[in-house]
């Protein structure tokens, strides 16, 4: 009789309670992330007909999260790497829910603006902290798994936030809406801290330590300096993961920003339509998260080196999500646009799946969440900069069609990118300022 596999010596049960507690977490914190982004696009209308704010002013508001949350990001990573993903986790969830909270309460424009930038910067840890949990407490083996569990929380969040915000909005009004969603955040926050333990707070036995950092190619240093931050932008596999998050983040948000308006401006379809079919690629987006993770692990379990194992994937699923938008803007068929565009937000978020996981295996542990934000804030340049210059190519051409090969044109670029500048990890020993300015990899 065939004996089945036995888990590694120092995958023990309180590793695996541990690993499972974190994954729930990070996922729970990450819908709410999302939903709380949408507050704003949900009740828009209540919103300007109450304060009296134009379509200008909303524009406003909409982008001062994406670039408060995208400047955010370069101390966050630190921080996080600094001070350890419990503390920063629970803080940055808590000062967002805050923010969010205290949305419902404003009165005019510069309040308001305020809030937005607040929940900006609050949102700014959550994903740098769940690419150092993934290093922290999962074998390299495992953290492409892991990756696309927690990543698939943006777009789950995305895709329940608005029939879950609809319904409070209807039922207890905006600003309730905004109360009762920052409430829920703040018991998440105090909750994360209390039952959450970074790996220094737990007396792991020699063989879990082990088990944790087997596979790892870069090595271990001590606290992160200031200086050994500095040093990560002269490697260029942080300059390739950078351009290559900015494609993927610019291509998203095109979808996250416009796909209603294009589907009713270009398409051509009813307001019930549209609510129907606008939820459809998100649900495609969620299974690319959760094959994307897996994918990285699968290929490293048959000896694909750590590096290659993640590239790839990215490289070759942002390519094609470039490939699938081009194909949605050229086709006169509504039922194959939405399918190029469903096909587009999968391997979207295979690749944002697949560019996390590189964030685990590239770099030594105490700087994984400053690479990741650097990484993030690459990426959300370019969410940033998508609703605004698909608006104006929109206004200037009468058409999404051009916009959507521009965001396709980049996704293929940044892919190439991607493939081309990423060559090896970032060794602990190579970090280190005394070992001069050598030739970064």
């Amino acid at each position: 009789m065939a004996m089945s596999a036995s888990p590694p010596p120092g995958r023990t049960p309180r590793i695996v309670r541990t690993q499972r507690i974190a994954l729930a977490l990070l996922v729970l914190s990450g819908v709410i992330n999302y939903i709380d982004r949408a507050t704003l696009a949900v009740a828009n209308p209540l919103i300007r007909e109450e304060l009296g704010l134009s379509v200008g002013d909303m524009g406003l508001l909409l982008s001062a999260f994406l670039w408060a949350y995208a400047f955010s990001q370069l101390p966050v990573g630190a921080l996080v790497d600094r001070f350890g993903p419990r503390l920063m986790l629970s803080l940055g969830l808590g000062l967002w829910s805050l923010a969010q909270a205290a949305g419902g309460l404003v009165h005019n424009f510069t309040q308001f603006f305020a809030a937005r930038m607040l929940l900006g910067i609050g949102e700014a840890p959550q994903f740098p902290t769940a690419a150092r949990v993934s290093r922290d407490w999962f074998n390299a083996r495992d953290r492409g798994t892991a990756t696309g569990i927690w990543n698939c929380s943006s777009t789950l969040g995305s895709a329940i936030s608005v029939p879950l915000l609809t319904f409070l909005m209807l039922y207890v009004g905006w600003r309730w809406m905004f109360l009762i969603v920052g409430a829920i955040g703040v018991a998440v926050a105090i909750l994360a801290y209390a039952i959450y333990r970074n790996p220094g707070e737990v007396a792991l036995t020699a063989e879990e330590r082990a088990h944790l950092t087997e596979g790892d190619a870069t090595g271990e240093t001590t606290k992160l300096t200031l200086a050994e931050w500095r040093r990560l932008f002269t490697f260029r596999t942080t300059w390739g993961m950078l351009i290559g998050f900015f494609g993927v983040i610019y291509t998203l948000w095109i979808y996250a920003s416009w796909l209603p308006a294009y589907l009713q401006m270009e398409r051509h379809m009813s307001i019930a339509e549209t609510g129907v079919l606008a939820a459809i690629p998100f649900g495609f987006g969620v299974v690319g998260s959760l094959l994307g993770g897996r994918l990285t692990d699968v290929l490293a379990r048959r000896g694909v080196s750590p590096v290659n194992s993640r590239k790839w994937p990215m490289a070759l699923s942002l390519a094609g999500a470039g490939l699938c938008t081009a194909l949605a803007a050229w086709t006169p068929s509504n039922s194959l646009a939405i399918a190029f565009i469903s096909a587009a937000m999968f391997l979207g978020y295979v690749a944002t799946a697949t560019a996390w996981a590189m964030v685990s295996v590239v770099a030594p542990a105490n700087c994984t969440a400053s690479l990741g934000a650097m990484q993030n804030f690459g990426g959300y340049l370019g969410g940033a900069l998508a609703p605004m210059v698909t608006g104006f190519i929109v206004e200037a051409s009468g058409s999404f069609a051009p916009a959507l090969l521009v965001g396709a044109g980049l996704a293929i670029l940044c892919a190439i990118a991607y493939a081309v500048i990423i060559r090896d990890p970032i060794p602990a020993t190579r970090l280190d300022p005394a070992a001069g300015l050598a030739p970064a990899q």
